[in-house]
């Protein structure tokens, strides 16, 4: 199943896609069903929980790390971000006026489903809420270090949209084959699978849980395939996963 947050009627809903529009499964207007573009979308974690832990992973994609002249990492390359960087479908992402190249990363999100703590490999699967899409934005012009990107790198407000659904677990038989696609006013500027991760979704899951507790509505950010490129104001951005959805964003200016 496929489930969305949304704000409609005044006021934050939880719905699921049911034939081309969104069924509203909660509060005083369960049932009803209302049209895509009738809503603000929200990221979309609940029903699972929101959010307390955010890990991206950097270089977790072979063919990334060679175009950006590195070698594979060894062990997971991971860092935190906040909260406040996430943003819905169709939202809008800020480019600071001053910065020369920013570019988007398609990524599949791993929500985690259950309290994980030393979770074994083979398990790992059965800690896993669900799946979205994540477009991870970096601005290059901050970066100091690709091992160890500072913050305003990576934890910017706006600069990672998520969405449009949380898919279940369940639905998605092979997270690890999964076709990815990014578009930038239309043209295709990158794709890639998940087949090609260093690290795959149990690895991380068993990595991470090793030493840290994950817990619900925790987020994992997998990484993305070569074919970045520089984004300007105006373009949209379409990341897409196969079998999780099609997430829309658009760049404007940030301003003063």
């Amino acid at each position: 199943m496929k489930h969305a947050r949304i704000a409609w009627s005044g006021a934050i809903q939880q719905a699921v896609e049911s034939d081309g529009q969104l069924l509203i499964t909660q509060g005083p207007h369960k049932g009803l069903r209302v049209d895509f573009d009738e809503v603000v979308w929200l990221p979309p974690l609940v029903p699972v929980a929101q959010p307390r832990t955010v890990i991206a992973l950097g270089l977790n994609y072979a063919d990334h790390a060679k175009e950006l002249a590195f070698k594979a990492p060894e062990e997971p390359l991971a860092f935190m971000k906040g909260e406040a960087s996430l943003i819905g479908h169709k939202a809008l992402t800020k480019r600071p006026a001053d910065v020369a190249y920013m570019h988007y990363e398609c990524e599949l999100a791993v929500v985690i489903g259950h309290t994980a703590r030393r979770v074994k490999k083979a398990d790992a699967y059965d800690f896993v809420g669900g799946y979205t899409v994540a477009n991870d934005y970096a601005i290059r012009d901050y970066l100091e270090n690709w091992y160890r990107p500072n913050l305003r790198v990576k934890n910017r407000d706006t600069c990672t949209p998520i969405g449009p659904w949380l898919v279940d677990a369940a639905d998605i038989h092979n997270p690890m084959a999964l076709k990815l696609q990014t578009t930038v006013n239309g043209q295709v500027t990158q794709s890639g699978n998940t087949a090609d991760m260093v690290f795959d979704v149990p690895t991380l899951i068993e990595y991470f849980s090793s030493f840290m507790t994950l817990n619900p509505g925790d987020l994992i950010l997998t990484g993305t395939p070569d074919g970045i490129v520089n984004v300007n104001p105006g373009d949209v951005v379409v990341t897409e996963i196969e079998s999780i959805g099609a997430l829309t964003n658009t760049i404007v200016k940030a301003q003063p």
